[in-house]
């Protein structure tokens, strides 16, 4: 489930849609979590629908790191992606703001953490020397997208958390030992699909 405080808007015809925010999100502010209305497909279940339905789920599914797709239920479907992602990731299958975002301003993640299926160029961005995002950015990247959750997650029992119900319970106890411990007891590395296994 995406943050009730968004909304889906018409970027252009080479971006199509974006998720903005209607209010200010703060820095540690949970912006998605997965719930129950979210699907999650086999691997094989695009080998039982038709191309265009196939096509649709790869574009707007992210692979867990069981190879699984996760096809979220309502806009979360649509946040871009960008080098300077104001979103990120975690271990703990929920999104985290990891730098205030903005009222107008669009929500993006870095789809490096996605487990995308091959490499996908970007529109360029300035300050960052990538240009493409590849299957295994999780491993190249890791350590900085690590820090950068660590870093929110200090501030996650200091805002408004509209979706902490939605954290399962087995995660409750990391979730506080890194606010209150500078700990991260699990990495993003770990949502890592391995396709050679």
């Amino acid at each position: 489930m995406i943050h009730p405080h968004t909304e889906l808007r018409f970027i252009n015809d080479q971006m199509g849609f974006g998720v903005f925010a209607t209010q200010f999100i703060p820095k540690g502010t949970i912006i998605w979590a997965l719930d129950e209305l979210d699907q999650i497909l086999e691997a094989d279940y695009l080998d039982t629908v038709d191309k265009n339905k196939g096509e649709l789920i790869k574009k707007y599914a992210y692979r867990n790191q069981d190879g699984k797709f996760v096809l979220c239920w309502d806009l979360g479907k649509y946040v871009n992606h960008s080098f300077h992602a104001n979103c990120m990731g975690t271990a703990y299958e929920f999104e985290i703001a990891i730098r205030d975002i903005y009222p107008g301003e669009q929500l993006t993640d870095d789809y490096g953490t996605l487990n995308i299926e091959e490499p996908f160029e970007c529109i360029s961005e300035e300050g960052t020397e990538r240009s493409l995002v590849y299957p295994d950015d999780l491993l190249t990247y890791y350590e900085k997208w690590d820090q950068q959750v660590l870093s929110a997650l200090q501030h996650v029992h200091d805002v408004e958390q509209q979706l902490f119900h939605l954290v399962r319970p087995e995660f409750i106890e990391k979730i506080n030992t890194a606010a209150t411990e500078q700990l991260l007891g699990d990495s993003i590395k770990t949502i890592y699909y391995n396709r050679n296994i």
